[in-house]
């Protein structure tokens, strides 16, 4: 499609004076109109004339510029629309020509985005909450990597901070009664839950207790309250790690809060060399109301000279900047802690770091049940676990139903049922909330992924079917495929829907671009037979179907699905 928009861009600069980088090209909202439009209506100031009357005599002058694209006054808009045997020929080839790396490019070469992801916390089961910091960041990271772009994907595991205090105390009142060593993740939720209904019966020991431990924990002294902390961790990675195998995500670095104990006083001590910090109340913080009015703090030591959340993120920055040194720092984190990524960069905008601005909070809306918020601290959480064994018993039944000759069956149904979950996410804006409901969770109907993973499998069966049968090897007739033109040009949209996805790191457009792009090829399929035609439709046909199914595949993998060759 750059080398139609290249070519329009070029012949609207010679005819009107601006430069080719200024020209707009836009997608008509009505196909029917064309497949490109220049609207005139910036125009009109320069050349003194109402806009319908430039577009009129533009599209005049710009068809002998033009060679295989048709230039159509529309009102204030001059429409383009390209010959179709032009169009097949040349999206079809260029999705050839790329293969596996359509869509792809090397913007980003030569720079490092690090991508802050799914930081759940020891000891606390992975719910259908930490879903979408996962799934969202590590979708970004893939696209981001499409684009050119070192990445670097860091899960800042919370492992540090007063709830471990409080664990610690729960563990030594009643660890022998739970089963930490077969069912850890669900034991130490047990024993958390406990821990604040026994506090707020009137306790009041507890939370002494839970405050002497983390003191503790603090000082770096390796004695039992650290030998607990260590084994808690321990359990927790290994139980996350078996959601992470099931989602197809890895990470560069797994670095908990813990790590950059070391880096906390020196942190301190560099924000302080600012002359930016000040006591409140025995506490130590750096006002930020200077940047923006009625903006609270940023506490950096509590009274009793514990740190915070906020000290441990700005030593982990702090780390990351000297480390690599990034274009972009990404935290996906959800959009309750708005506030707290404000101030990070705050921060670092008070001591006058010059990268604070590549700072940003990519946030997500919450995950909530029906009944209201999820909390961990209540009980009241659905597990991640549970969702995607839920997903793929679902599909494993109806495979048996529709399919009961598969091969592999079961381990199509995993890669249907992750995949249902996770597109379920993606598919959405991330800023807006989500209300989980098991049922739409599950849906293999409509717009969701095993939908898209159907359309991938059905056209890996054409292409199965064709190369049996020995079909395709004709020259294609290009012309004879002008009834697939919003297959094409959906196909030859998927360059400029990677880059805006990675630059405004919003899964959720390629999400839309490929159900879009099944929709076009079903409807389209149910109208048109590739194979058995006269050689060189079927070739032509076929063709498409390849840069399709490539393209389909291409698209799952970077949103974290799998893409099953039968189903």
């Amino acid at each position: 499609m750059q080398q139609f928009t290249d070519a329009i861009r070029s012949a609207l600069a010679a005819q009107s004076g601006l430069k080719s980088s200024a020209l707009k090209i836009e997608t008509p909202r009505d196909p029917s109109l064309g497949d490109f439009a220049f609207p005139c209506f910036g125009l009109a100031k320069s050349m003194k004339q109402a806009p319908p009357k430039i577009a009129a005599e533009l599209a005049d002058k710009l068809g002998a510029d033009l060679e295989g694209i048709e230039a159509v006054a529309t009102g204030p808009y001059i429409n383009f629309r390209v010959e179709r045997a032009l169009l097949a020929r040349t999206i079809i080839g260029e999705v050839a020509a790329a293969g596996a790396n359509y869509g792809h490019n090397t913007s980003g070469a030569g720079q490092t985005i690090v991508i802050d992801l799914s930081s759940p916390n020891i000891a606390k089961p992975m719910s259908v909450g930490h879903l979408r910091s996962t799934v969202i960041g590590a979708a970004i990271e893939r696209i981001l990597a499409s684009q050119g772009y070192a990445t670097v994907g860091i899960n800042h595991i919370g492992d540090w901070g007063i709830q471990f205090g409080k664990l610690v105390a729960a563990i030594d009142r009643w660890g022998a009664d739970s089963d930490l060593e077969s069912d850890p993740i669900r034991a130490l939720l047990s024993l958390y839950v406990r821990f604040h209904t026994e506090a707020e019966a009137g306790d009041t020991s507890l939370e002494e207790e839970a405050q002497q431990n983390f003191q503790e924990l603090e000082s770096g002294e390796e004695g039992p309250v650290r030998a607990t902390w260590r084994r808690l961790t321990e359990l927790s990675l290994a139980e996350f790690q078996k959601i992470y195998d099931r989602l197809g995500v890895n990470f560069s670095q797994v670095r908990g809060e813990a790590f950059y104990e070391p880096y906390l006083g020196p942190t301190i001590e560099r924000i302080e060399a600012t002359g930016i910090t000040e006591m409140s109340q025995g506490a130590e913080i750096v006002d930020l109301s200077t940047l923006e009015k009625n903006m609270p703090p940023c506490l950096l030591r509590k009274t009793d000279g514990t740190t915070l959340y906020a000290t441990r993120d700005l030593a982990a920055v702090f780390h990351r900047w000297e480390q690599f040194e990034f274009a972009r720092c990404l935290y996906v984190v959800g959009s309750d802690q708005k506030l707290h990524f404000r101030q990070l960069r705050g921060v670092c905008q008070r001591m006058g770091l010059d990268w604070a601005d590549r700072i940003e909070h990519i946030a997500f809306g919450m995950m909530r049940l029906p009944e209201g918020k999820m909390s961990s601290r209540k009980g009241r959480v659905v597990f991640l676990e549970d969702v995607l064994d839920r997903a793929r018993d679902e599909a494993f039944k109806i495979i048996a139903e529709k399919n009961p000759d598969l091969k592999d069956a079961r381990g199509v149904a995993e890669q249907v049922g992750v995949g249902a979950v996770v597109f379920n996410d993606l598919k959405r804006e991330r800023i807006k909330d989500i209300e989980f409901v098991w049922s739409e969770v599950v849906s293999f109907e409509g717009d969701t992924g095993p939908y898209v993973q159907y359309t991938h499998a059905r056209l890996t069966s054409i292409e199965r079917k064709a190369a049996e049968a020995g079909e395709g090897g004709a020259e294609p007739d290009w012309a004879a495929l002008a009834d697939a033109d919003q297959v094409l040009l959906t196909l030859g949209r998927y360059p400029d829907v990677l880059r805006s996805a990675g630059t405004h790191a919003e899964p959720s457009e390629l999400a839309t671009w490929v159900l879009g792009l099944c929709r076009e090829l079903n409807n389209w399929y149910a109208g048109h037979r590739v194979l058995g035609q006269a050689p060189e439709l079927s070739a032509a046909r076929l063709q498409l179907v390849k840069a399709s199914r490539s393209t389909i595949h291409s698209a799952l993998g970077l949103l974290g699905l799998a893409a099953p060759d039968q189903m």
